[in-house]
């Protein structure tokens, strides 16, 4: 076989493994077993969060999705069921539980959007969906190239601003700290992925997630 046709095979294979149908049929499959692979933790952390107070046990809010669409995340509840609705969250801030602290640092309050990510709502992978006043806030030139695709559970902003909470804790206005400086260096990490995005540089994202979380 020829170089030049070992080439065209090799980038018809990597044009395959990049297709959105390839990119949708990963992201169900692996949804759906963590769903059933987690199920016990699942069901013990619905416990956790029940026992320590009223409220619900998830937490659901609007975001942005693919093409602006408006969706419900779901996430663990980590504050108290009554709050002064502030989109932002420090460290040290005294609306999360005990059992929200643990679940924030672990990244367990997230496991309920492998059903958002099932239903297609959300892929593994893709910019963190944003509220619609944020969302607004986004670089106008790079809001449209964000919501091309589906919103994730993780991407390279999710792994850069892992210590969000620290950052906003020392700032003297957290909500403007957030709005004129965390956010367009997120809208900046979330349009470089999706403009170099790759199934193998999903698989690599989704490893490099496993170990922030894990370290």
């Amino acid at each position: 076989m020829s170089v030049a046709a070992g080439t065209r095979r090799t980038s018809r294979a990597g044009a395959l493994l990049d297709a959105p149908a390839t990119k949708r049929t990963f992201d169900a499959l692996v949804a759906a077993v963590g769903l059933v692979a987690t199920s016990p933790l699942l069901a013990a952390i619905a416990v956790a969060v029940a026992a320590e107070g009223p409220g619900g046990v998830l937490f659901r809010q609007e975001r942005v999705g693919l093409g602006g669409r408006t969706f419900r995340i779901h996430k663990f509840r980590t504050m108290a069921a009554v709050h002064d609705g502030s989109l932002i969250s420090a460290t040290g801030d005294a609306r999360v539980t005990r059992v929200g602290r643990v679940l924030r640092a672990s990244k367990l309050d997230e496991l309920p959007q492998l059903v958002d990510v099932l239903v297609g709502d959300m892929s593994l992978v893709g910019p963190r969906p944003e509220v619609p006043v944020y969302v607004a806030q986004w670089p106008a030139d790079l809001r449209p190239v964000i919501l091309s695709v589906r919103p994730g559970i993780t991407d390279p902003g999710s792994i850069a601003f892992r210590h969000e909470a620290d950052e906003l804790a020392i700032a003297t206005d957290p909500e403007r700290h957030y709005v004129t400086s965390i956010l367009p260096r997120k809208a900046a990490l979330y349009a470089a992925y999706v403009r170099d995005r790759s199934f193998v540089g999903d698989l690599r994202i989704l490893a490099d997630t496993v170990r922030a979380v894990l370290a």
